[in-house]
């Protein structure tokens, strides 16, 4: 993926117009109401076919056959939906105000590549089996790649330029040790084929006890960094010239979105597109103002995520469609049309 050139410094310090700013608090509010909709959508519809008697009976009694498939499968994959979700906006959102880029997305810096390439690693070399072993692999190997990759690009002097570059090296040194091991070891191959497409199926309340500290962390980080990134995305000598620390502001923002797409890609594999698609659209209507974009991106990218796993569960009954497979079936057009959209605004 090219980096694109850094915006100039007029478009990304114009004030908001006055309509925008009237209505950016009111859209925020509606995505709000939206994002619970699609959550009470996502506990009330699945695979097996409830009704709403059903439902509020396993919900709030937990006893029993509505009660299992309620509360242990629907409740805990929509709340694992959520918080993947918003990690995955906030973590795109950062990178895309960080490589100064707005087609970048959480696997440019290989963060995807490294949680994947931990955990073939840990089935086919560790004997893992279980998702809450595969959790900290995939978030080490996040990690590590992370740092690597901030090493690589020049750590204090890094550049958006060496930290995208970096980063699509790295991953497809490991994509090709991943295919590599897959294909010697079957029974590696067998367990990852499920978690490589990304899937909420398997969450469960151990999964995101282990995830919601550092997804807390990593969003935390990611709001409190939206004044500075503001300045970054003007370019290196206007972002001084405002008084931001650019290492500084870099290394924190490169901590937070390994953080933030380690953690979600632990817990629900790699999902593709989401952490792309909602920041960029989210921008045609904010701005280019990160106090606004990452707050809207916190709160629309579940939005996508768990509208993603209820059509997979509607489409396929009595199985269903893993969620990553769906974002990637809406993701593929969406991007081709970003891409020519902004073509053609540069022609």
């Amino acid at each position: 993926m090219l980096v694109d050139s850094p915006p100039e410094p007029r478009a990304a310090t114009a004030p908001a117009p006055p309509a925008r700013r009237a209505v950016r608090p009111l859209g925020l509010l509606l995505s709000v109401v939206l994002l619970a909709l699609v959550a009470v959508a996502s506990i009330a519809i699945g695979a097996k076919a409830l009704t709403l008697a059903q439902v509020w009976h396993g919900l709030f009694h937990g006893s029993g056959t509505y009660g299992d498939v309620v509360v242990d499968e629907r409740l805990a994959r929509t709340v694992l939906g959520l918080l993947a979700g918003a990690a995955l906006g906030l973590s795109g959102a950062v990178l895309q105000a960080l490589t100064r880029n707005p087609l970048a997305d959480p696997g440019l810096l290989g963060i995807n590549a490294g949680a994947s390439a931990a955990v073939v690693t840990a089935i086919s070399f560790f004997g893992v089996t279980s998702l809450s072993g595969y959790v900290w692999f995939a978030f080490l190997g996040a990690a590590a790649v992370g740092a690597l990759v901030w090493f690589l690009g020049g750590s204090r002097g890094a550049t958006p330029v060496r930290l995208a570059l970096a980063g699509t090296a790295i991953s497809a040194a490991l994509y090709g040790y991943l295919q590599a091991v897959m294909i010697m070891d079957d029974a590696a191959l067998g367990r990852m084929r499920f978690w490589t497409v990304g899937s909420l199926a398997s969450a469960s309340e151990t999964t995101i006890v282990q995830v919601l500290p550092f997804l807390a962390v990593g969003g935390v980080l990611a709001l409190g960094l939206a004044r500075p990134l503001n300045a970054v995305t003007m370019g290196d000598d206007t972002a001084r010239a405002l008084g931001a620390h650019l290492n500084r502001t870099r290394a924190l923002a490169m901590l937070a979105a390994t953080v933030l797409c380690g953690a979600a890609t632990a817990a629900c594999g790699p999902i593709v597109f989401v952490g792309l698609m909602v920041p960029h659209a989210v921008r045609s209507f904010t701005g280019p103002d990160l106090r606004w974009i990452l707050p809207y991106a916190a709160v629309l990218s579940p939005v996508l995520l768990l509208g993603a796993d209820v059509i997979g569960r509607v489409v396929a009954r009595p199985a269903e469609l893993q969620v990553g497979i769906v974002t990637a079936v809406i993701g593929g057009p969406v991007f081709i049309f970003l891409v020519r959209r902004r073509r053609t605004a540069q022609l």
